[in-house]
């Protein structure tokens, strides 16, 4: 028999193997990396473009914010206008209503009872003054309500005190003023009424005086 060496064919199958392994574990590796690359790109790409996103949109909150703003300083100053502009028309319909409350105060002033302080606070009048008797501060308050321009007279305290030689009733009462644009809604007359008109014949009535100091 002739002797036949297999071991240098074996030896080239076995390289042969090994560089087809070679081969193909290069060729995954590559296309592993590939694979991997293109991934990382897409979702890069992606997050860029949400990236941009966020910003435009942040950007255009920013305006919106800035217009927000704007429009609130607008409504300020609007409602600062129609603050002054109450105020002012206020000040224009209660213009008078000094010298209204002095007229209504000697109109509806009866005899024996004379004023000693007025003082106003806001749309109350607090009115201290003598008086020769209790009926005369009931005829007061019975005026006052009977005006047009005055309501709610609410006596405080009254009572008997020694002025000079003279005993008489001071008395403290409060009335409310009633405002013009209370006047407007109510339908009240513009002017106020005019005082009880004397008898024929009859004289006026002497305006009333302390009495004088011993």
């Amino acid at each position: 028999m002739i002797p036949i060496n297999l071991l240098p064919h074996r030896a080239e199958r076995r390289k042969a193997q090994q560089r087809q392994f070679v081969a193909m574990a290069g060729a995954t590796a590559a296309i592993g990396i590939g694979i991997v690359v293109l991934v990382h790109g897409f979702f890069a790409q992606r997050i860029d473009n949400q990236n941009g996103r966020n910003r435009y949109l942040e950007e255009q909150i920013g305006q919106l914010d800035k217009q927000i703003d704007e429009i609130k300083k607008l409504k300020e100053q609007t409602q600062a206008m129609l603050d002054r502009k109450k105020v002012v028309e206020s000040l224009q319909a209660n213009r008078t209503e000094a010298v209204r409350l002095l007229d209504q105060l000697v109109r509806q002033l009866p005899d024996g009872l004379y004023l000693k302080s007025v003082k106003q606070t806001n749309d109350v009048v607090n009115v201290i003054g003598y008086a020769t008797s209790n009926a005369r501060v009931s005829t007061l308050m019975r005026n006052f309500e009977a005006s047009p321009w005055l309501q709610d007279p609410k006596l405080v305290e009254i009572k008997a005190v020694k002025v000079g030689n003279a005993n008489v009733n001071e008395f403290n009462l409060n009335v409310r003023v009633t405002r013009a644009t209370e006047q407007a809604q109510a339908g009240a007359p513009s002017k106020p009424a005019p005082g009880p008109k004397p008898a024929p014949g009859a004289k006026p009535a002497p305006v009333a005086q302390p009495p004088k100091q011993g």
